[in-house]
């Protein structure tokens, strides 16, 4: 299966119409419950859903213009970027339609360990990761794996072609600069005590 989903990712690189086509039946499972995975830390009146998520990737990649990849691992990692970056959009766009107040919050303590008494928005995770990929990229792709894609340790040192140990330093490098600037950053307002 990961010989074939490489084929066609290399076919549609070098301008095969018809690859795309192949290659969707081919991930979408696996492109579902990655969205399904984004949206277990999501609110539960999110007006998306991962079907939803899934489409826009899909039209996303398909808009895009020399698009290539040399694995399966490097399209799941730019599909998972592309939903990261769908769900930051709509969570703006909202944010801007209710003027500052509605954002998205995520619980941190699940997966990065954090206790914050008002856990950040999507946004404000979205600003940091930015700003810690401007220090330390690497750090950045591990919490953007670990956090939003779901991947394991092992999983993620298998991408990085790393060591699992290097992987566990580097993670928890991460979550300190996370609980540092994210627990800096003022609470979301609630719709009550906006003015």
């Amino acid at each position: 299966m990961d010989t074939n989903i490489t084929e066609m990712l290399q076919s549609w690189g070098e301008g095969d119409p018809d690859a795309f086509s192949r290659l969707v039946p081919m991930v979408y499972k696996d492109l579902h419950s990655m969205a399904s995975f984004f949206f277990h830390r999501e609110s539960e009146s999110h007006t998306l859903q991962p079907t939803a998520l899934v489409n826009e990737v899909y039209l996303r990649m398909f808009r895009e213009e020399d698009l290539r990849w040399d694995n399966r691992r490097q399209f799941f990692g730019f599909a998972s970027k592309l939903m990261r970056n769908i769900l930051v959009d709509h969570a703006r766009s909202r944010q801007a339609i209710k003027r500052g107040n509605g954002a998205i919050h995520i619980p941190l303590e699940d997966v990065l360990g954090l206790s914050i008494d008002t856990g950040p928005d999507l946004l404000a995770i979205n600003e940091a990761l930015e700003l810690l990929g401007q220090e330390d990229q690497r750090q950045s792709e591990i919490v953007h794996m670990r956090f939003f894609v779901g991947l394991t340790v092992e999983e993620i040192a298998q991408v990085l072609e790393t060591s699992p140990s290097t992987v566990k330093r580097e993670w928890r490098a991460a979550k300190f600069w996370l609980h540092r600037h994210l627990a800096q950053q003022p609470a979301p307002q609630s719709p009550t005590s906006a003015s």
